[in-house]
């Protein structure tokens, strides 16, 4: 199991785990954190949209034009912003800590 630790917007910690290939969005989701995914991954919206923890940010794989498209539309973007929906877990994430923006 890879980990994974979210920030909430109100500033409570959850610790999380998913297997290795599953999306960000699911494991958030899962952990009880308040991320819709309206579109449910198909890159039409923003709502999955979290803060990546500067030292974790360069182990992501990059992000596609499309999403940093949709990035400049997030609000509270910042340049360690992804959609959660884009990030497949990895042995190499493991230990990723991400913080969901509040709207």
């Amino acid at each position: 199991m890879i980990r994974v630790r979210f920030e909430s917007p109100d500033g409570a910690v959850v610790d999380a785990a998913g297997v290795d290939g599953a999306r960000l969005l699911d494991v958030a989701q899962a952990a009880g954190m308040p991320l819709e995914g309206t579109c449910d991954g198909d890159m039409a919206c923003a709502t999955c949209h979290v803060i990546v923890a500067a030292g974790d940010f360069a182990r992501l794989p990059s992000a596609s034009e499309a999403e940093e498209d949709l990035l400049d539309l997030a609000p509270a973007a910042t340049r360690t912003s992804r959609l959660s929906c884009q990030i497949r877990l990895t042995d190499v994430l493991d230990g990723l800590t991400v913080r969901v923006p509040a709207d």
